[in-house]
């Protein structure tokens, strides 16, 4: 009656997702300040002040038609061409409106990429432990394999011996989140240059392209100086995935794009199946009033005060009271070691103290946690009396 896949998908909700909603009904229970929540990677930021004066500018100052109506399935021209002069000047890397396909975020950039590369249901995607688990349900879509390399559980770069046994002549692309969810870690220049040797090497051993898809919606989330290699500067069969979720603090707004460089081999052609993809999933086309708002606000810079102040003062003390943490340098997430080697163990111990956070076997780790660490510096303040009772429990 029904499909299974799909009831599925729909009746159990991912880990993040099933704690979250969890949260929401004990913070009902015992009162929002009594719930320290670590769960959702959602930005507790405010939207930068450009970002709210073009909304109202454009609401003001545009015909309703212009501000509410359809734009082209692509994009509006405005957006295209303000994404594309950006990119060109940020990284002296030639990008022309005609190579960005704007998209409801990012999740649905990925799924596009995914269903446009996909030829048969041999092909595979291979994705990069610790990972962001919806991706397999995105390349899931495809009807394509999909494959996870084992972490490095050190550093949390690439483990590139498993990598190198995991590709095969039915790889279609290997995912790249950087900075990364939920390590937070930034891939280093070494790492992506070892990276492209590798797949350059195996796109000729099997005389078929291998492309990277970059998932980059942490791409500005960075401290300390930490530097995001742009990828496409490094690998042509690159594609790129954005979102302005975590820059902008606009998650719900869902908006993104996908970009496929000239560099990318037919790269019109590929170009037009993620199009085509998206028409199949029945994405028409991206809120147009957000479209009209990103136009306004890309080089908006987030503000990333609160978050390097989370970052260093959870990184701080929980190393400090002996947890094992690789420091991250972007993002807005400590993926911590459990310290009795089971993040489920450990995730249900907070829990009943009343710290929510995400376990790590869906990531592709299950001895770690995620600790998402946007949130209000004095919600972190608060746990760390709690992380202390855990880990003399346990």
């Amino acid at each position: 009656m029904i499909n299974e896949k799909a009831y599925k998908l729909g009746s159990q909700r991912s880990s993040i997702r099933e704690l979250f909603e969890y949260g929401r009904k004990r913070i009902a229970e015992v009162g929002k300040e009594n719930v320290l929540d670590f769960s959702l990677g959602n930005p507790s930021t405010p939207s930068p002040k450009e970002v709210e004066e073009a909304f109202s500018k454009i609401l003001e100052t545009l015909p309703p038609l212009a501000v509410h109506g359809y734009t082209s399935a692509p994009g509006c021209d405005e957006i295209r061409s303000a994404i594309s002069s950006s990119l060109t000047r940020q990284f002296d890397f030639r990008v022309n409106p005609e190579n960005l396909y704007i998209t409801c975020g990012a999740a649905a950039a990925l799924t596009s990429v995914f269903a446009a590369l996909t030829e048969n249901e041999n092909d595979e995607f291979i994705t990069l432990a610790p990972f962001f688990p919806e991706y397999r349900c995105f390349a899931g879509v495809s009807g394509a394999k999909f494959k996870v390399v084992p972490a490095d559980e050190v550093n949390f770069q690439i483990n590139f011996n498993c990598l190198e046994k995991t590709i095969n002549e039915n790889t279609k692309g290997v995912i790249v989140n950087s900075p990364n969810n939920p390590s937070g870690t930034v891939y280093s220049e070494e790492t992506i240059k070892k990276l492209t040797e590798l797949l350059n090497e195996k796109s000729r051993r099997y005389n078929k392209p291998i492309f990277i898809i970059s998932d980059e919606p942490y791409r500005e989330l960075v401290y300390g100086g930490a530097s995001v290699p742009f990828i496409p500067e490094y690998y042509d069969n690159t594609i790129v995935c954005y979102s302005y979720s975590k820059k902008l603090s606009l998650p719900g707004e869902r908006i993104g794009y996908v970009l496929v460089p000239e560099r990318v081999v037919e790269w019109k052609k590929v170009f037009d199946a993620v199009a085509g993809a998206a028409r199949m999933f029945g994405y028409v086309c991206a809120p147009s009033l957000i479209q009209r708002v990103i136009a306004e606000c890309v080089e908006v810079s987030p503000d990333l005060g609160v978050y390097e102040t989370n970052r260093n003062l959870l990184y701080n003390s929980l190393t400090e009271m002996g947890y094992y943490c690789a420091k991250p340098d972007g993002a807005f997430y400590l993926f911590v070691k459990s310290p009795k080697g089971d993040g489920n163990y450990f995730s249900e111990i907070a829990k009943r103290k009343d710290v929510l956070i995400v376990p790590g076997g869906p990531f592709g780790c299950d001895n770690f946690v995620r600790i998402a660490y946007c949130v209000d510096t004095e919600v972190c303040e608060r746990a760390l009396p709690r992380f202390r009772e855990i880990i003399d429990t346990i």
